[in-house]
């Protein structure tokens, strides 16, 4: 696995090369309580992850947005930076940004190339231990961190794959910690209780750090509160010392104007959609606030030249017009009835169709329960993915949720997409659209398929 010969091959060749040995490990939503493989990983390589400063981002919905918005700030305040998202739209190379752009191919196999003997080291003494090998996730952490430190940057906001504690990304030690807000997801790895999933979240709050806390459920504040009391950390709350004092619909997005404890920044451009999304950017702007200020607010016209040029592919994003054509990755309940403000708040639709997969490990029922009152009719279909429901057992369910006569079947998600557009346009010519969601590979697919990726 480690003696790949990428002489001979293009950069992208040798990167889809690395990324297949790579994906050939445990996937990432398969791990064990332990951070010893990637801590022990990361000391052999010299420690990267304490080479930068580190903002991390946890929470159930907004993380990838948010670190998108913490990383444009911070970028506008000249600081070169990292961004480790996950999970990706159509490279893996998205995940790890240097400097807002995806690591190049060329890079991706470099980084591969200086840690695969690291990971084969630990795996073999993993293995001696009666240990597994280290996962998908672990290894991109360590090329993440590998890569930031060999740029060099100066910031990595760093989003945890799954939890917090137990996250392989939680080796760094992050100065400032974001907690988005916290819902069920992941139920199987992370349970059904708000309280034990939230105490997972707050073990990115370290010893010394400041919080900064989306508005939470009454059960989920007061254990991320005892976290930081624990880890003696500064903590700024979403109303308490963070407001979006007003905000406004525009043209492509919205108008927002935002309070933290440093100050007050009116008349803000968001190119982005939807109520939740001027809360992600509060949080941003108190995390970037966290890490660059001296106690005075940032510079206003630096704030609000880095919120105009946000983007978050994949979250309610128009891939085409006549008739409008809608993606969003939402995947979780809370996710879903987000999304449906936002559609309601910033289109007029006369007539909106539904493309949805679903995973199998998601609440499906709930899902297109909340999504049922926005559509006109559904089709159910599905995505590439191996944890992809069965179509047949997903539109039983949509069938129920939706009535019979509403709910239409394709295996295929172009067919899907075609389906969609053809009942979208059989009754309301002008004024109609189609929306593709349910799970993060369905936005993926459908933008590949719609020339977006």
């Amino acid at each position: 696995m480690t003696d790949v010969n990428f002489g001979e091959l293009s950069a992208e060749e040798a990167a889809r090369e690395a990324y297949a040995h790579i994906l050939a490990r445990a996937p990432e939503h398969d791990f064990e309580p332990t951070l010893d493989r990637v801590r022990e990983a990361c000391a052999l390589l010299g420690d990267p992850e304490a080479a930068f400063r580190v903002i991390h981002v946890t929470g159930t919905n907004g993380k990838t947005s948010t670190s998108r918005m913490i990383e444009r700030l911070v970028r506008a305040h000249g600081l070169r930076t990292g961004r480790f998202t996950s999970p990706h739209l159509t490279s893996v190379r998205e995940r790890i940004a240097i400097d807002g752009e995806p690591i190049s191919a060329e890079h991706f196999v470099e980084v591969w190339q200086e840690v695969a003997p690291i990971i084969h080291i630990v795996d073999t003494r993993s293995h001696q231990r009666g240990g597994p090998s280290m996962s998908f996730f672990e290894v991109l952490t360590v090329m993440a961190y590998a890569a930031f430190a060999d740029a060099p940057i100066e910031v990595a906001i760093v989003e945890v794959g799954m939890g917090g504690s137990w996250d392989a990304t939680n080796v760094a030690n992050g100065e400032v910690a974001v907690v988005t807000p916290i819902a069920r997801d992941h139920e199987r790895w992370l349970g059904y209780e708000l309280s034990g999933i939230a105490s997972e979240k707050a073990g990115i709050i370290k010893p010394g750090a400041i919080a900064v806390i989306a508005a939470q459920r009454e059960e989920v504040e007061g254990v991320l509160l005892s976290a930081a009391e624990a880890n003696q950390a500064q903590v700024r709350r979403e109303g308490i010392d963070l407001e979006v004092v007003s905000r406004q619909v525009a043209v492509g997005g919205q108008m927002m104007s935002l309070r933290t404890t440093m100050g007050f920044y009116p008349d803000l451009y968001l190119p982005l959609h939807g109520e939740y999304q001027a809360h992600n950017a509060l949080l941003a702007l108190a995390a970037a606030e966290a890490l660059l200020s001296d106690g005075e607010p940032l510079d206003p016209e630096i704030v609000a030249a880095a919120f105009a040029v946000v983007d978050s592919p994949g979250r309610l994003e128009l891939l085409r017009t006549s008739p409008t054509i809608l993606v969003d990755a939402a995947h979780n309940p809370a996710g879903v009835e987000a999304l449906v403000g936002a559609i309601e708040e910033a289109f007029n639709f006369s007539r909106l169709i539904g493309v949805v997969g679903i995973l199998e490990d998601k609440d499906a029922e709930s899902v297109l329960s909340a999504l049922e009152p926005l559509l006109a009719e559904i089709v159910i279909t599905r995505s590439s993915s191996i944890r992809a429901l069965d179509v047949t057992d997903l539109a039983e369910i949509a069938e129920e949720v939706f009535g019979e006569d509403r709910v239409h079947a394709v295996e295929r998600l172009d067919e899907a997409i075609d389906l969609a557009v053809q009942r979208a346009e059989s009754e309301e010519p002008y004024g109609s659209g189609v929306l593709i969601t349910g799970s993060i590979t369905m936005a993926a697919e459908a933008r590949i398929l719609l020339g977006r990726g």
